[in-house]
């Protein structure tokens, strides 16, 4: 008689870890056990934590807690699982903890917990499928490297995630490959730095459709353009290499978005968070960048409440969002996280006052936002429909942009629609289907 072994799974964080919890839970069903979500009961849970910042670390504390208190075996993996010394002094109860993308410690965890089964006989799945995923079957994450190189002073992610480590890119274009052929109509390439893509490997070339291609992000757009779906970009370092990525957005190749954290403008802010470019050069190339595909749309976030932050800085990083008029912003108050050399910096500034400037912030991109809003109202644009009657431009990413609210919820969801934008109102627009993904009627 087959004994069915439940997992109970837990993924919190962001994108780049949700690929990890796919890869996990693909893993975990291959061998036979039935996953099931987080709060359902289970032999084992396994939770993948987020510790970038304190609210993410409390979330994680939260899901471990709760676990426990229900007397549950319970893994862990995950950034937060980096440090798994302080885990394990906390919970001395834990079973397992492992770090981010470490997927056979699970595995073995898991078996060694559960003891061993008679797994269900599986038919071995075809080379090259794809794996699960817990994104809507319509768009899927795609990660081309782990890790990173930078060593910004608020950030920890080196210590968590390791150093940069990028994928051949004829490993990433298998797996693109078999996500659209899995259904995917929009990939959202992401990593922690995509402009350092390769690097590592000293764009070392690869055999992909019978051609010698280099491991860099630019050639890798281009072959991600072929496969016939949407190709959206996640956190870009600016970088001059950037500007080689419009003229594949103008052309259609990949959507014309871009998601560029630039934390700040202010020149001495931006040195004391050891990052790159200055607001004068990058408003200079954003104007260069809309030359040659006016339809570009920009995202960003922002960082106010910086240690040594003055008043003077938060009017610079306010200049600087009038001035570059970008699509979507988000902005955070500064926050502690251990081990990030920022926390020594003198001038810490009052979480009142942190609050004040990022109010500032949101009341001028509020305007900022509306502008370009209204210039979308009478406009036909193609979408992709995520659920019924609610829909996404080419300018919007899933979860973190805003939304087209549909006249009806006739098309199918995962399908491509037209759309006439009738209005709009603080963040998303209103329309009329008016054609299906073909053509318009």
């Amino acid at each position: 008689m087959t004994i069915e072994k439940k997992v109970s799974f837990v993924s919190l964080g962001c994108p780049k870890a949700l690929v990890d919890s796919e890869h996990i839970v693909t893993e975990l069903l291959d061998a036979g056990y039935d996953v099931v979500a987080g709060e359902a009961p289970a032999d084992v849970v396994v939770i993948n934590t987020c510790g970038f910042i304190d609210s993410a670390k409390a979330e994680s504390y939260a899901a471990i807690e709760a676990a426990l208190e229900d007397h549950q075996e319970v893994i862990v993996t995950g950034c937060m699982g980096a440090d798994a010394a302080d885990l394990k002094r906390r919970y001395p109860a834990l079973k397992h903890v492992s770090g981010p993308a470490e997927v056979a410690p699970v595995m073995q965890a898991v078996d060694a917990t559960v003891g061993h089964f008679d797994p269900p006989a599986l038919t071995p799945a075809p080379a090259g499928e794809a794996r699960v995923r817990l994104t809507p079957q319509h768009y899927a994450y795609l990660k081309i490297s782990e890790g990173c190189n930078h060593d910004c002073s608020f950030c920890i992610i080196p210590h968590m995630r390791g150093p940069l480590r990028s994928r051949g890119i004829d490993d990433v274009m298998a797996e693109a490959r078999g996500l659209v052929e899995d259904g995917a109509r929009e990939i959202l390439v992401i990593a922690q730095d995509l402009s350092a893509y390769g690097v590592d490997l000293k764009y070392a070339t690869r055999s992909w459709s019978g051609v010698e291609v280099p491991t860099r992000l630019n050639h890798l757009c281009e072959h991600l353009g072929d496969l016939g779906a949407w190709v959206r970009l996640h956190y870009v370092y600016p970088y001059p290499s950037v500007d080689g990525l419009i003229p594949l957005m103008a052309d259609g190749k990949i959507l014309p978005y871009l998601d560029i954290p630039l934390q700040h403008a202010a020149p001495g802010i931006l040195k004391a968070m050891r990052r790159p470019a200055a607001a004068e050069k990058t408003l200079e190339r954003i104007e260069r960048w809309r030359e040659i595909c006016p339809d570009i749309a920009i995202r960003s976030t922002f960082i106010v409440g910086f240690p040594g932050e003055t008043d003077d800085d938060v009017g610079t990083l306010l200049d600087f969002l009038d001035a570059a008029k970008l699509d979507r912003v988000g902005c955070f108050t500064y926050s502690s996280v251990d081990g990030a050399p920022a926390n020594a910096l003198p001038g810490q500034v009052d979480e009142r006052d942190k609050l004040d400037r990022q109010e500032a912030v949101y009341e001028l991109q509020a305007g900022i936002s509306a502008e370009i809003l209204n210039q979308r109202v009478g406009q036909t644009l193609r979408v992709l429909v995520d659920e019924p009657g609610v829909a996404r431009t080419m300018f919007d990413a899933p979860e973190i942009d805003g939304v087209v609210h549909l006249d009806d919820a006739t098309t199918p969801v995962g399908e491509f629609a037209w759309v006439k934008v009738e209005r709009h109102d603080d963040h998303d627009l209103h329309g009329s289907v008016v054609g299906d993904n073909l053509s318009l009627v």
